[in-house]
């Protein structure tokens, strides 16, 4: 981002009402201020909960001349495309009228909402207490199949372990557009791709789990630890 874009964004938004008087706090989600240069983007502040490892942020987006809002669940960021607009007017009345549905969206499950394909697997019926208990060789189970959460390109998170400590997690997917469940993972934050937990069924999935879970926990543990010894 260029010093002059800076400075136009921060002109345009130095009288803008509606950021000088949100509320502190919306469904849980405190109010930080920002006004920070990283690359392309402006950030102007986000709305985090913190316990919940949940925030929504606001930013200018320098390369496509847009405002926008980025979410972060866990690991995951991602864009929504529902409040892209390169108007200033235009993306104030987007917020004014779904931000709060937003933030209650990234904490409450939303059955109703589920994609018909999605809903065919009977993932919500998946019998895996046994398989998926709340911690496993140290990672968190963050996101569960009782409550799968979609990101973007037709893709729903089934579950997410996460290891907070040090940036790490696994989680196994299903894209609508694929039919398809399919594991991925990061390393102290960095993407890898992983193909073992390929799947076209939850029986295929759950039989791959069986063998490769717990040793992939361990191996990407062991990985952020080599990443982060000094």
């Amino acid at each position: 981002m260029k010093d002059e874009d800076i400075e136009r964004i921060k002109a345009t938004i130095v009288d803008w009402k509606y950021m000088k008087e949100l509320p502190e706090s919306i469904r849980g989600f405190r109010l930080r201020y920002l006004r920070t240069r990283n690359e392309d983007v402006y950030n102007l502040y986000t709305y985090i909960n913190e316990p919940l490892h949940r925030s929504a942020t606001v930013y200018y987006h320098a390369e496509t001349r847009e405002y926008k809002v980025r979410f972060q669940i866990g690991s995951f960021e991602f864009c929504d495309e529902e409040f892209i607009s390169s108007s200033l007017e235009e993306f104030e009345q987007l917020l004014q009228e779904h931000f709060e549905e937003l933030l209650q969206q990234l904490t409450e499950f939303q059955p109703g909402q589920m994609d018909a394909m999605l809903k065919a697997t009977h993932v919500l019926e998946w019998d895996y207490s046994s398989m998926l208990p709340d911690t496993l060789n140290g990672f968190e189970l963050f996101i569960r199949p009782s409550q799968p959460f979609r990101i973007t390109n037709g893709s729903y998170v089934i579950f997410d372990y996460e290891h907070f400590a040090t940036r790490s997690n696994f989680a196994v997917y299903y894209n609508i557009y694929r039919d398809e469940f399919f594991g991925d993972l990061r390393v102290d934050g960095v993407p890898d791709v992983n193909y073992e937990f390929d799947s076209h069924t939850l029986e295929e999935l759950q039989e791959k789990l069986s063998v490769h879970l717990v040793p992939r926990l361990q191996a990407i543990l062991e990985a952020a630890k080599r990443s982060t010894d000094p």
